[in-house]
């Protein structure tokens, strides 16, 4: 007779399930904290200075470190490893490593027709991984909504890039380009007479932001406006200069076109700085000068500035990559909505250029050093000075830095517009009649001087 064997207390269990360890929400949770962490930091804080290609760069290795994380603390963490997230995560940033490390060039302009394609792929092999691997309420509740993100920035990405190749923004006949210290400058110049008006771009604007100031105040005499270089429709790329080179650039693309002396500078906002410093390098050429809503020299002495110029710089470095979607150029085209419709259209095509945009950012890190230069006007030798204020939406201290503007010649006038705000006084038609008429009062006086 056979004998049954018991098994007794010793003996192992058949064959019992493996606990469940770990909180794969939680994982998931982190690794996308994570990633949106190391993002901010490495575009708001280490690359805050950094161009374009390196902000993209820095995003995407952010992208890929949240995967990688996902894949190597839930199969280290919990009983449900996501191996799917390794193959993200590696080439994201690979993809960000060489982005910020090596000199890209042409072939970032020309990676937008490539990244929108590669994106939306690991969007499709992450969403399927993830429903095959992931039982938790975060695949739904975060990681499904993080990737329906990273779908519309690829969807926006391709769009942006298919409206930048089929949109124009040529400019107009009636300006011509010179060859002026290696690039091609664009200036516009209409009307006739002596002074001859030379109008100077605040930060961001262009020759049409001046539509309705060059149109008013060429019935009374010439006046030109100019794009500097690597901006509107101005060759080169953007490089750093300050505002002696500035001026020395304005001083020979007058000479190449044959526009002489004397001028009357007019600049809006950081431009009458820069109108400021080309006075000063070039005091003999110039009759008059007229501040439109100016920034002045003390910028950094005003109380809320050194923060606002703080919160530039961030914004300023994220805009051109903004750009390069479909929802951010929308966004950036919103603007100049008052100048007229071609101009508008014009000022809006730059507004949303990553090119435009680039050069803003450039131009907008070399301001102390400019507001710096300027503090060298200390007189324009009584010659006429007209200044033109905004009367709403000023930071503390700006009006009584308008009225120290006032103060550079013992012949000047001082107007505040009611109603005004900074940018409207050449954008908006009626309050640009006031810019106009400021313009054209410096005019006569330096006519009546010459007398």
């Amino acid at each position: 007779m056979s004998a049954i064997s018991v098994p007794t207390s010793s003996s192992p269990a058949a064959s019992p399930e493996v606990a469940a360890k770990g909180h794969i929400g939680l994982v998931v949770l982190a690794s996308i904290a994570a990633g949106l962490a190391l993002g901010v930091v490495l575009v708001l804080a280490v690359f805050v200075r950094a161009d374009e290609p390196r902000i993209t760069g820095s995003a995407l290795f952010a992208l890929g470190a949240g995967f990688a994380l996902l894949a190597i603390a839930s199969a280290r963490y919990t009983s449900q490893p996501q191996p799917w997230a390794r193959v993200p995560g590696a080439a994201s940033m690979v993809a960000g490593a060489f982005v910020l490390l090596v000199p890209t060039g042409r072939f970032f302009e020309l990676a937008g027709w490539v990244w929108p394609v590669l994106l939306a792929a690991l969007v499709v092999s992450s969403f399927r991984g993830a429903r095959r691997s992931l039982a938790s309420w975060s695949r739904r509740a975060l990681l499904y909504p993080a990737l329906a993100v990273l779908s519309l920035i690829a969807v926006g990405g391709a769009a942006g890039t298919v409206m930048a190749a089929i949109s124009s923004n040529t400019a107009p006949t009636n300006g011509h380009t010179y060859l002026v210290n290696g690039n091609r400058l664009y200036l516009d110049c209409t009307g006739s007479g002596s002074p001859t008006v030379v109008l100077f771009n605040g930060l961001g604007e262009r020759t049409p932001s001046w539509a309705w100031v060059q149109a008013n105040v060429s019935a009374t005499t010439r006046v030109c406006s100019y794009d500097r270089a690597g901006e509107g429709w101005s060759g080169g790329k953007a490089a750093a200069q300050d505002g002696k080179q500035m001026a020395a650039d304005l001083h020979a693309l007058l000479a190449a076109a044959h526009i002489p002396g004397p001028y009357v500078v007019a600049g809006h906002s950081v431009g009458g700085v820069y109108a400021l410093v080309y006075a000063e390098q070039y005091s003999s050429q110039i009759a008059g000068v007229a501040l439109i809503d100016s920034s002045t020299p003390y910028q950094f002495d005003l109380p809320e500035y050194p923060r606002d110029y703080s919160m530039m710089k961030r914004v300023f470095a994220l805009v051109p990559t903004l750009a390069r979607t479909a929802m951010g150029k929308v966004m950036l085209r919103s603007g100049h909505g008052t100048l007229p419709p071609q101009a508008r259209n014009a000022a809006r095509s730059f507004a949303s250029s990553p090119r435009e945009l680039r050069a803003d950012r450039i131009e907008l890190l070399q301001l102390p050093s400019i507001f710096d230069e300027a503090k060298a006007v200390h007189t324009l030798d009584g010659k006429p000075l007209a200044v033109v204020s905004a009367g709403v939406g000023e930071m503390r201290g700006w009006a009584a830095a308008q009225t120290k503007l006032a103060q550079l010649s013992t012949n000047s006038t001082h107007r505040t517009v009611a109603g005004a705000a900074h940018e409207t006084l050449l954008e908006d038609e009626a309050f640009a009649g006031f810019a106009s008429a400021a313009i054209t009062h410096v005019v006569e006086m330096a006519r009546s001087a010459d007398r």
